[in-house]
């Protein structure tokens, strides 16, 4: 076995094998590296998703790790824990779009009560559901990379004023503010951070304390960023007005709970799961990424990578240096 895929759903395991260089064996499953139970690495190239918890025995047998996701945190906390010198790939650029449009997707039916709008159907009545409209809000994007550069795009050509936070300030298009402020204008925040040791627990309830009452609340990058607690605290207090998330805090023990159908007693998960029940919060099961189109690149620049890493022991996107 040349290399092997850890959760490859469906979809996504028919457009890998469509790329696949001639010549190199693949091995595919749905399950997480953990929900395998396998004692060892079924390949010297391992290529897997965010929920996976890669065993710190496999170290020395791995010769190669690419996660196909635009985020490498959890590469890096293997890479610290393990002190290895594998290298370790990414795929920065396949899925900015996707990613963006569900931010605007989770907003959208925040701000027309869509949930609620679903149930009243069965009796086709129209109180409690009166939206709002984006035009004249204020949006603010924590994170301008790649996602954050396309969610900017998505406010101003709805006509809103998007003001953007990032310590690096590399898009002429953005108007470009602290922290403070734009929380303090913001109507919608969206959240495309990359996650860091320094960023982690961002958005904290002091933090959120800074928003005028009533502000939504997008997560579409990390859930480390902004613990479920917080959240949970921040919407039953009015705080926030709704909160939208398609990425968790412990989100693989969340995962592996969810699919099996198993209870957990962690802080994060229980305030996820109350999170869920809360009728102004919309939650997805970390999706955002995936459309026919985003998949199909996502697939494609997997392949490139693995044919670079088998002609050169290196990938074309590598891991960022620490």
């Amino acid at each position: 076995m040349d290399v092997f895929f850890f959760e490859a759903f469906e979809e996504e395991q028919a457009a890998l094998q469509r790329y696949l260089p001639k010549g190199l064996q693949a091995g595919f499953t749905p399950k997480t590296i953990q929900e395998t139970g396998m004692a060892t690495p079924p390949a010297g190239l391992i290529s897997l998703r965010t929920q996976s918890i890669i065993p710190p025995a496999w170290a020395p047998s791995l010769t190669g790790i690419l996660s196909r996701s635009t985020g490498y945190d959890h590469l890096r906390r293997y890479v610290d824990l393990t002190a290895t010198a594998v290298p370790c790939g990414y795929l920065p650029l396949y899925c900015a779009r996707a990613v963006a449009e569900q931010a605007l997707l989770l907003w959208l039916a925040l701000y027309r009560k869509l949930p609620t709008q679903l149930r009243q159907f069965e009796t086709f009545h129209r109180d409690g559901i009166t939206g709002q409209e984006c035009a004249g809000k204020c949006l603010a994007v924590f994170g301008v990379g790649h996602i954050g550069s396309e969610v900017v795009k998505i406010g101003k050509g709805l006509g809103m004023e998007v003001l953007g936070v990032d310590i690096v300030r590399r898009f002429a298009h953005v108007e470009y503010v602290e922290k403070d402020l734009a929380l303090a204008r913001a109507d919608i925040v969206v959240c495309s951070m990359n996650l860091t040791k320094a960023n982690a627990a961002y958005f904290q309830y002091d933090t959120l304390q800074a928003c005028r009452r009533g502000v939504l609340f997008i997560n579409i990058a990390r859930g480390e960023l902004a613990p479920s607690q917080v959240l949970l605290r921040a919407l039953n207090e009015g705080l926030l007005g709704g909160v939208g998330i398609d990425v968790y805090n412990c989100e693989s023990e969340l995962a592996v709970s969810l699919r099996g159908n198993q209870t957990s007693s962690h802080p994060e998960v229980e305030a996820t799961l109350r999170l869920k029940n809360h009728p102004q919060a919309i939650l997805t099961p970390h999706n955002a990424f995936n459309t026919i189109e985003a998949v199909e690149r996502k697939s494609e620049q997997s392949m490139e990578q693995v044919a670079h890493f088998f002609k050169t022991q290196s990938f074309l996107w590598p891991m960022p240096e620490a």
